[in-house]
């Protein structure tokens, strides 16, 4: 029968060669048991299995966001809505791209007129071009809904993950501090906040929409650490040493972001339209500033004698809006296995 543990013994001790021999001493130890809780780190994160995502390079499993693009791409939705972004970010950048106009030059003599050569929407109740001044207006919309979604999404990833992360009497302060800014409603919050400010320049808004937008974030980025952090790969890496900081950045962070992500996504378009809604009531945006909120505010007592003075404006509003959360509805179906 051979020898035991010969090649003709049937009681061999080890099958793979690398299970013959073992690391010497701690740091050996720490190595290899850090490295497994690697591996079980990105099985965690990689999907496996699923009909209809072929492997990534090598035939090993996609990863999460390797297989998300992969869906995002086939996803007819998340193309057009990523287009039309791209060109309205396009135009918030570079207007002069579709109008030489300046919006602030405007004629009183042709008050209210209709479409005319060079002026294909007409001109509103001073005289102004109604396409320079949608084309213009999409700056000050985009800016602050970009603005505002990135300090929202920063200040409550933050907060709220530190929250999660650590829990206690951190975690309990603020949950109730979100709850307080959960009860203030949206628009008397603004109508009090913005109507002692006399700044004429994006940023007051901007900071009402942040300090509003932060607890819906906080509390999504907070569920999805408590979620993380209890995961197999995590408990192997803290029981091997780990600390808060590599344990937070390199194991918990990258797999609870995503629910983050979707939601400033769909928020971005939200605060889009509150940047209107606060313009039209008189308290957001403020002349000389051109923004869509404001010319709807100005054409809206004379919807019945110029309605393309309201038509184009809002209608420039609603597909930026729709857009945005068409984009955030897409990433959402991708980042979500369950959804698929």
């Amino acid at each position: 029968m051979g020898e035991p543990g010969g090649p003709h013994s049937p009681y061999r001790p080890y099958d793979d060669p690398r299970e013959a021999v073992a690391p010497t001493g701690a740091g050996g130890a720490m190595d290899l048991a850090m490295s497994e809780a690697e591996t079980l780190d990105r099985r965690e994160t990689e999907p496996t299995g699923e009909e209809g995502v072929p492997p990534g390079p090598g035939g090993r499993p996609r990863s999460l966001w390797t297989d998300a693009w992969h869906q995002l791409r086939r996803n007819p939705v998340f193309v057009v809505s990523a287009l039309l972004i791209a060109f309205l970010l396009l135009v918030a950048v570079w207007p002069q791209l579709l109008t030489d106009t300046d919006p602030l030059r405007c004629d009183l003599d042709r008050s209210q007129e209709g479409s005319a050569p060079g002026h294909p929407f007409g001109f509103d109740t001073q005289g102004c071009d109604v396409y320079a001044r949608t084309v213009h207006g999409a700056r000050a919309s985009i800016t602050v809904g970009v603005a505002a979604t990135f300090g929202a999404a920063l200040l409550g990833s933050l907060l709220g993950g530190l929250a999660g992360f650590f829990g206690g009497w951190g975690d309990a302060l603020l949950s109730r501090t979100a709850d307080v800014f959960f009860g203030i409603p949206v628009v008397l919050g603004g109508l009090v906040f913005l109507s002692v400010v006399t700044s004429t320049t994006v940023w007051p808004v901007v900071g009402f929409i942040v300090l509003l937008g932060w607890p819906q974030i906080a509390r999504i980025a907070r569920g999805s650490v408590i979620t993380a952090k209890q995961h197999d790969y995590v408990q192997a890496a803290r029981s091997l040493g780990a600390g808060s900081g590599r344990l937070m950045l390199r194991h918990v962070a990258p797999n609870a972001v995503a629910p983050v992500i979707v939601v400033a996504t769909i928020a971005l378009g939200t605060y889009i339209a509150l940047e209107a809604t606060l313009s039209f009531l008189g308290v957001g945006l403020r002349p000389p500033t051109v923004s869509w909120g404001i010319d709807i505010s100005n054409a809206a007592p004379q919807i019945r004698n110029a309605p393309h003075m309201l038509l184009w404006p809002a209608g420039a509003l609603s597909v930026t809006v729709l857009a945005f959360i068409m984009l955030g509805d897409a990433v959402r179906d991708a980042l979500d296995p369950k959804l698929r």
